[in-house]
This record gives C-alpha cells, structure tokens and sequence, in this order.
C-alpha cells in the first residue's frame, strides 16, 4: 500500500535536465518519499564522516538540533551503534540552542531531549557533549555565549551541522530580524514559535519566552550543512527560504550563501517548490489527468475566470503551450476539466440507488452499505464531515463511527477538575471505581510537566467519550453503533506517543474484519502539531494491507477526509458533498458538543480559531472556489479523495 504522501502526483519532464528542473531553486535540495528515508540518509552521511575522522585519527565535530525533525535520524544512529558498531568515541557535538531559563531536569529541555533520543543509547564521551545551559544567571549569559563560541573554535570547527526549520524561517532559534554576522546569543522567541512549541508545553503560555542560541555566523561556518524539513507545514516557508530573496526576515536564507549546504525535505515540505506546484513554468511536462486539472484550476485562479471561460491565450501566456497544442484547443480542455469537476459533486456520499453511477464518486449498489467512519480524536468526525455523517445516517446506511484514541490529553487540567468535583459531591467511593478525592488532590497539586496519573486520564478520556456519545446522537447515530478503541499508543498521558504498535494494528484489523465495510473514511490530514492524525492514518492502512486477501476487501473503498488544519486542493477531490444551511447549522451544533475542546483549544496549531469556525470557513470556501470555477453554487462543500491500496 502506498504511504499518504504519495497522494501528491510525481511531476515527469519530458527532456528537461535537472538544472532546468531546478533552475528556481538557490539551495541544493533532495526530495524523498517521505522523512523515514530521507533521516536514514542523513544518518548514514554522519555516520561516514564519523567513520573517516576516525580513520584519520581526527575527532568528528557535530551541531546537533532538537525538535520532531532530527528524531528519526537520531533513532538510526542509535542503531547503527547497537547493530553495525558504530563508535562516537571520537565525536565532539555542539547543540544549537536551549530555552532560557530552562532547567536539565526539565523534560522540556534540549538537554533531557539530547539525552533521551541520543546520547544515553551511545558511546560518546559525556565531556565531549556541549549544550546551551539554561540556568546560567543573567548577568554571566554573555561570557558564557563568547566561551560557547570559543569552544566550537578549539574544536577545529563544526564540521557537520544539522539543521531544521521553524514556520518563521529560523535556523536554531535565529528569529527573524537575526543578522548575518550573529554569534552565540540570547534572543527573544517569536509568538509563531511559541505557539509551535505550545503542545510540548501544555500550552502557549508555559513556553520560555527567551532561548540561547547559535548565531548564524556560526553555523554559517560549519564545513558541511543539512536541513531537514517535514510535512506540509513546512512547505511555504521552505519556498521562501529556497526561492526567495536573502533577508534577514528568513533567516535561513543566509544558508543560500554556504557552498556546502543541501536541504532534505520529504514530498509534502516541497510542494510549494515551482518544480512541483506549478511546473508547467519549468519545462515541458508529461500531462497526466490529475496534472491537467492541478494546471486548468491554477489558471482559473491566477486569471480569475471559470473554467469554460479560458482561452487559448489564457494558455499560452501562462506555460501551458504544449498542452493547449496537444489537446487542441481552451474548448476541448475546459469543458474536459469542467465535467471532471461536475462528476465529483454528490449528495449520495453512499451512492445514490437504481442511478446510472458511471460518472459518479460512489457506487449505487449494495444500495445500504456498512461504513466505518474512523476518528483520530473524539470530535473529527464531526469537525471534518458532520454533514456527510449525517446524510450516511440519513440515507439509510449502516454506519459505525471509531474512535482511536480516548483524546485524554486535549482536556484541560482545570475541566477535568470540574467534573472530579461535580462527581465527587454527587457519588461515595464506596459505590464508584474512581476515586475522585484522589483526582482532585492531584490536579490541585500537580507539578509542572507531571504526567497525569491513571485515574486522571480515565477521567479525561470519559469526559471526551461522552461529549462524542452526546455529538453522535444528536447526529442521529445509535449507541450500539459506536466504538471507543482506546489505542496503546496513544496512552502514555503526555503529549510524546509511543511508536505504532502490532496491538494498535491488530484493534484497527479487528473493527474492520467485524464490521466488514463497503466504505471506509479516514483522517489524512498528515499536519495535526502532535501527530496522532498520522500514527492513526497508518495504523488503517496497515491493517487493510493486512486483510487485502479477505474477500471483503474487494467491496471495500477508502475515501480520505481533511482534518481541522488543511483541506484538500479542488485538483485532488475525488467526491464533493454539498451542505445546505440546516446542514451546516446542524454540523456546528454537533461540534459543539465537544465542549472540552470550545474556548480553550490546548493543541489547536498555528490557528487560533475555534474547530466549529474552522470547519465551517473551510467548508464554505470549498464551495466559493467551485462556484468560482463556473460549477453550481452551494453554501458549502465537504471534500474527501478517494485512496486506491
């Protein structure tokens, strides 16, 4: 089965060379399928210079970064050393920064984070391991920053320095503004940042709001640079840093100026690359079905006609001569592109009975099919298709809704402990299996950063069951057709998962093989800030790889919906479901029922809208850009793509 960025067309030149291909781009940049091997790369470079220092008796100097993006790359170093022999014994690391002030013991802090993903699991020498401290007294920061910087000189230089990128276009924490000649300093972080960093921290407030860091003089200095960038997050800013001007702005365009320096990005951090965007501006293309209707729907936009009102100007001005000579003419490809769009709107998402379902999204038979609807968290059912939901209900389907995880973490301290009390004056201990004095004590109590203890997050994951027993009746949804799996991994009561495990898989093969479904929708929204969309998306897919040879299967269709941070491009939508007023109306109320998750949204990512208004613009944007496009108009639109496994 395919991963979830291949979703995304691999764009083919027909003779174009790869200066052509890259002749926009001012970095050296490499391309992988996704982030597990492209970090094995990044690994296996380090791992041969550590290897050839050693062989020429010389240490090996690394800058070292922290964050989500180096942790794979970390992980295979760990391996390499524990399979293959690899010795760090002749390592010296610098890392790039730490916040201020920030405590070691801290699990917040770069040096717990250092630590626990690398350092203890290796041979290195503790006294080669260099680290911003974070509890240096203000008034000693600046000898300490010069001392930081005069160590790396004694060290003969960072002669490979990793990197990743922030939203902002900060290398280590160099904020926009940083200048050129920067050293090793103190700065204040920007809000972006904060807000980044605020589900590792329980919320944007408990962030430092100050940090040392590298300056970008010196890693400018570093023999040997690699950035890494992951996810679609990280697209717009890696455009900018790659194709755009060098500012002081984005920081990591000084890295333009390194002669040695290549960024590493899987295919969703390089989508907003003009090669994959719109590379029709590149150099001739092969033009594939889905490329077509990714170019027709750009020049739409760009010239801001509908679709049956391009011409063959329109074309040729815009990088599109060879398409327009290969079909023929605007006519011939618009009114092509246009019946392409009109067979994705549906309001039958099951599939409408006893109709010709040849140029439509859904099959019309088995008339009354069994659907899955799998829900990362307790509310994305409702947050990304409340009004597909309700019409499934509606028109007579069998539908299930899954939840994965018990969502226990996005509820905050202070709401779990309204209902601990509530709970504690109406029930005794002696009739209820949760001691709720012992709930309130802890959470009045709790120290910063202290996991919450089992009782806590029975409480927390109730809480959210609840709300979505409460969304799905309101839906119209029964009871007996709603499943809370809980999956392990998820249940570590922090915000830092465990790895997918055989028993997630299993739990997700066994919903399936129970309820057998013609259709199955699932979350493949890849940007959720802490990543359970994803471990979720996975764990689907390896279970359908898994029961591919039960006959079953061959009914079975896996539509994909958008989550609260993205929806899909007008080019990729296999099936649009228009939502009327009641409709739309209908699913904001459902939404709200997940009143944990109202006013204070604890990760909630770079949108500090509520998940009702999110959905709600998002949906009725969808359904501007389709009556913009010359299609009917609508009040709304929810999207989903088909998936082939």
């Amino acid at each position: 089965m395919k991963s979830a960025v291949e979703i995304k067309q691999n764009i083919s030149f027909k003779s174009a060379g790869k200066f052509e291909e890259t002749r926009f781009e001012k970095i050296h940049c490499e391309i992988f399928k996704n982030s597990f091997d492209a970090s094995k790369i990044i690994a296996q470079e380090i791992a041969q210079l550590i290897k050839a220092k050693k062989e020429k008796d010389k240490t090996c100097v690394l800058g070292l970064a922290t964050g989500s993006s180096p942790i794979k790359v970390y992980e295979e170093l760990v391996r390499m050393h524990k399979e293959e022999g690899l010795s760090f014994n002749n390592v010296i690391t610098f890392n790039l920064d730490e916040y201020y002030p920030m405590n070691k013991e801290n699990k917040q802090s770069y040096y717990h984070f250092m630590h626990e993903h690398l350092f203890n699991h290796i041979d290195i020498n503790p006294e080669n391991i260099n680290i911003p401290d974070g509890t240096i007294p203000i008034d000693e920061l600046n000898q300490y920053c010069i001392d930081y910087e005069m160590n790396i000189k004694k060290a003969g230089g960072l002669d490979f320095q990793l990197l990743g990128i922030g939203r902002t276009g900060h290398v280590g924490f160099n904020e926009p503004g940083s200048h050129i000649n920067s050293g090793t300093r103190i700065i204040t972080l920007d809000h972006i940042t904060r807000s980044d960093a605020s589900s590792d921290f329980n919320g944007i407030d408990n962030v430092p709001k100050r940090a040392i860091t590298m300056g970008v003089s010196t890693i400018l200095r570093s023999k040997r640079i690699v950035l890494m960038a992951w996810g679609q997050n990280k697209a717009s800013i890696i455009k900018r840093t790659v194709q755009g001007e060098i500012s002081s702005e984005v920081p990591a365009t000084f890295l333009q100026n390194h002669n040695n320096a290549t960024f590493v990005l899987d295919q969703s951090a390089a989508l907003e690359l003009t090669r994959f965007k719109t590379p029709w501006l590149v150099g001739e293309c092969i033009w594939t079905q889905e490329l077509k209707s990714k170019a027709i729907v750009w020049l739409c936009q760009k010239t801001k006609q509908s679709i049956l009102k391009l011409t063959d100007r329109d074309y040729n001005n815009n990088g599109m001569s060879d398409l327009l000579a290969q079909e023929g003419s605007a006519y011939n490809l618009n009114i092509n592109m246009f019946n392409v769009l009109q067979h994705t709107i549906t309001g039958w998402p099951g599939g409408k009975p006893n109709t010709d379902d040849t140029n439509r999204p859904e099959r019309a038979f088995p008339e009354k099919k069994r659907i899955i609807l799998f829900s990362p968290h307790p509310d994305d059912d409702v947050i990304s298709m409340g009004g597909t939901f309700s019409k499934l209900i509606k028109q007579g389907h069998d539908v299930h809704v899954v939840y994965q995880t018990s969502g226990n973490i996005a509820v905050t301290d202070e709401e779990a402990l309204k209902f601990a009390e509530v709970c504690n004056d109406f029930v005794t201990e002696e009739n209820c299996n949760i001691n709720f004095s012992k709930i309130i004590s802890f959470l009045n109590y709790k120290n910063e950063n202290e996991i919450d203890i089992p009782d806590v997050r029975k409480l927390k994951g109730l809480i959210r069951r609840r709300e979505s027993y409460a969304a799905t009746r309101y839906i119209g949804l029964k009871d007996e057709n709603i499943h809370f799996l809980d999956l392990p991994f998820y249940e570590t009561g922090q915000v830092k998962k465990n790895p997918l495990g055989k028993e997630d898989i299993n739990m997700v093969s066994d919903i399936i093989k129970k309820i057998k479904p013609h259709q199955i929708f699932a979350a493949g929204d890849l940007a959720d800030p802490h990543g359970t969309h994803e471990v979720c998306l996975n764990a689907i897919f390896t279970a359908m790889k898994n029961l591919k040879s039960q006959s079953f299967m061959n009914d079975c269709w896996l539509w994909l919906y958008r989550g609260a941070w993205h929806e899909w491009d007008i080019h990729d939508i296999d099936m649009a479901v228009p939502l009327s007023p009641d409709e739309v109306l209908l699913k904001r109320h459902a939404i709200l029922f997940h009143q944990s998750q109202k006013d204070r949204v604890m990760f909630q990512g770079n949108d500090s809208r509520e998940f009702w208004v999110r959905a709600e613009e998002r949906n009725k944007n969808t359904a501007k850009l389709y009556d913009e496009l010359g299609l009917a108009e609508y009040e709304a639109i929810e999207a989903f793509k088909r998936f082939l496994y």
